[in-house]
């Protein structure tokens, strides 16, 4: 049967794109919509997957022209030392401008203290909203996805925040018809979601056809873990191990990175993108839900965190 054939039938339809070509295309419209509303826009870019993929679509979006806005990473301290060389080669590749805020900055001025835990993750939140406030950008493109959390999964692509960062559900905008509102009082920014709509497997689907290189840590590789309740944690300067918890070499990857201390590996033997999408594929929990232990503190700990400003 011809495609005419077929979409006369009503079996296939010849205009309609691959999904994630679809994807792209939305993600890329997104992109350039705030780049046309807004006056500061800046990416969130912590050298994951997912903002990793963001930068790739905003690469394609303007060229040839450069990327119009600048990238913001919040330090905690405790990040991967791979995730952070790859974060600096890509900046130096692209001739990108980085903002870093530092969390350490704020525990050593006495703002901020630690966590008995040893965990900074929740400690973002005000270096992330201060150095928005202070640079002025009205536009935060966030690498979240409705997939991940439940929390997430409740946001808008455009998400209004106030003058303090906070997200408040009930001010949520209806986006009909791909209709985006940027409407902000002075003081407020909108954080902006472009793969609100894409999964893990859609991004590592998208990663393998762009061939887009990823720091080592996504894939299996020996390392030092320790078992803490669900997660095997790497050990580190934030505090792990601690007393009875045993250090061993296994063959982990890791589905997310984050800080040190509340980000889980996985036992994995999957060294190419091929292996790891396969292992997606067969998974039946969400990335976070698998591997990051600040996501476990409550029923509704991610809900709280984003109420306080964070992503």
């Amino acid at each position: 049967m011809t495609v005419a054939a077929k979409h006369a039938a009503g079996t296939e339809n010849p205009y309609a794109l691959p999904h994630l070509d679809a994807l792209e295309s939305e993600a890329v419209h997104i992109l350039r919509e705030v780049v046309g509303e807004f006056e500061r826009p800046v990416i969130l870019f912590s050298g994951g997957k997912d903002s990793i993929v963001m930068l790739h679509l905003a690469l394609k979006a303007f060229a040839p022209a450069p990327v119009p806005f600048s990238l913001l990473h919040v330090d905690t301290g405790h990040n991967f030392s791979e995730v952070l060389e790859y974060r600096d080669r890509v900046v130096a590749a692209h001739g990108l401008r980085l903002h870093v805020a530092s969390v350490q900055d704020y525990i050593d001025r006495g703002v901020l203290r630690e966590r008995p835990d040893g965990t900074r993750n929740p400690l973002q939140t005000l270096p992330l909203t201060e150095k928005i406030q202070n640079e002025r950008f009205d536009a935060v493109f966030g690498g979240g996805r409705r997939d991940e959390e439940k929390a997430r999964a409740k946001e808008r692509v455009f998400s209004l925040r106030d003058e303090f960062g906070a997200w408040e559900p009930r001010r949520q905008r209806p986006e009909l018809w791909n209709l985006y509102n940027g409407r902000h009082a002075p003081g407020e920014h909108v954080r902006v979601f472009p793969l609100s709509n894409w999964t893990e497997l859609d991004v590592w689907q998208y990663i393998a056809r762009e061939g887009i290189d990823l720091p080592d840590i996504y894939y299996a590789h020996e390392r030092e873990v320790f078992r803490r309740g669900d997660l095997w944690l790497a050990p580190g300067s934030w505090g792990g191990p601690g007393d009875g918890e045993t250090v061993e070499k296994r063959q982990v990857r890791y589905r997310t990175v984050g800080d040190m201390s509340c980000t889980g590996a996985v036992d994995s033997s999957a060294v190419t993108i091929e292996q790891v999408i396969d292992e997606i594929t067969a998974s039946r929990l969400t990335e976070r839900g698998a591997t990051r232990a600040d996501d476990k503190l409550s029923e509704a700990a991610m809900e709280d965190r984003k109420r306080e400003g964070y992503f």
